[in-house]
This record gives C-alpha cells, sequence and structure tokens, in this order.
C-alpha cells in the first residue's frame, strides 16, 4: 500500500495559501489546509496604515512553512508557478514569495514540483481556463469537504492534487538543486 502526504503551495506575498493531502493507493484524502498572512497593515503614529517590509513578510511565509512541514511531515511539495502580470512590480513581489515557498521545502530536504495554473486546472476541474469558484468546488468534491475551502487555501490543494494525479509534472524539481524537464535533468 503506496502511501505519501503532498504539501501544495498557492504562493503570495500577502496570502500564501497551503494544502497537505495523503495520498493512499491513488485515494486522495485531505490532511489540512489554510493560509499564511503576512500583510498585516498597522497604524502608525499618524493613523496611516503601514505594511511589514519585504523581509519581513519572507521571513513570515518561511516560518509559516517550516511549521506547516514540520507539524504534516509531507513527502512531496508541489508549488503553482508565476506568471507575468500586467504589473511587473507584482510579479516581482510574487516570485519572492514564491521563493520563500521553494527555499522552505528545499531546506527540509523535500522534493519540489511546479505546476502553471493551467496545468492545475487542467487536471482538477478538466479545464485550464476554469474560475476560482470551479476550482472551489471541485477540490470539495474530490475531497469530500463538508464546505468550500478559502481561494488560497483551495488553490494549494487544487496544486497537490494536480501532483497527485500527474506524478512530476514539467519543471519538478527532482532533488534539491537539480532541475527535471521533460524527464530528464538538464
Amino acid at each position: 500500500m503506496a502511501t505519501y502526504r503532498i504539501l501544495g503551495i498557492d504562493p503570495g506575498l500577502r496570502v500564501t495559501g497551503f494544502g497537505v493531502i495523503e495520498a493512499v493507493d491513488g485515494k486522495l484524502n485531505y490532511v489540512a489546509s489554510g493560509v499564511i498572512k503576512t500583510a498585516s497593515a498597522k497604524k502608525s503614529a499618524h493613523g496611516e496604515a503601514e505594511r511589514e517590509a519585504l523581509p519581513e513578510r519572507i521571513k513570515v511565509i518561511l516560518d509559516g512553512l517550516f511549521e506547516v512541514i514540520t507539524t504534516y511531515q509531507p513527502a512531496q511539495v508541489a508549488i503553482e508557478k508565476v506568471f507575468v502580470n500586467v504589473n511587473p512590480q507584482s510579479t516581482l513581489l510574487l516570485g519572492q514569495a514564491r521563493g520563500a515557498a521553494i527555499s522552505a521545502a528545499v531546506i527540509k530536504q523535500l522534493p519540489v514540483a511546479e505546476y502553471t495554473a493551467l496545468q492545475v486546472k487542467q487536471s482538477v476541474v478538466g479545464n485550464g481556463h476554469a474560475q476560482k469558484e470551479q476550482v472551489q468546488e471541485m477540490v470539495k468534491r474530490l475531497l469530500k469537504l463538508p464546505a468550500n475551502p478559502s481561494p488560497d487555501s483551495a488553490d494549494a490543494l487544487a496544486c497537490a492534487i494536480c501532483h497527485a494525479h500527474g506524478g512530476q509534472g514539467l519543471g519538478a524539481l527532482a532533488t534539491a538543486g537539480f532541475r527535471v524537464k521533460n524527464g530528464r535533468l538538464i
């Protein structure tokens, strides 16, 4: 009986979603999910909202994922790839959050597989252009949850489900520091 745990991560600088599933001989079981929030707005002396500086946010993501990994002991990690959006600054910041998430897994010596949003949606919903609500509903059904998970948790769980369905996928990290493309080390 093959059993392994997968940690799915939906990286974000303000909210990073995580989801842990267990694959038991092709059957998927929900273990846990949630979010790591870094965007706690603080009030300045003048009553204006202040955001945590980037280094502190990265530390919150790292610490949060270290806690998740320690608590749930996944064997593998699946993370969503960054897409380039209209705002280059937002893309760069998202990439840094994603780098923090990958670093947390690699530091804990876990293999990391990367999937595009299109791959994740195709695997879970059957439509690579599915809406967030459709992803939430399918995650709920596939994992037999009593209610829809939050959007960030649903995306992370969907990433883990995609990995469970598709194996190592494109762009996986077979071991820390080695890239795999089309099944070959590069």
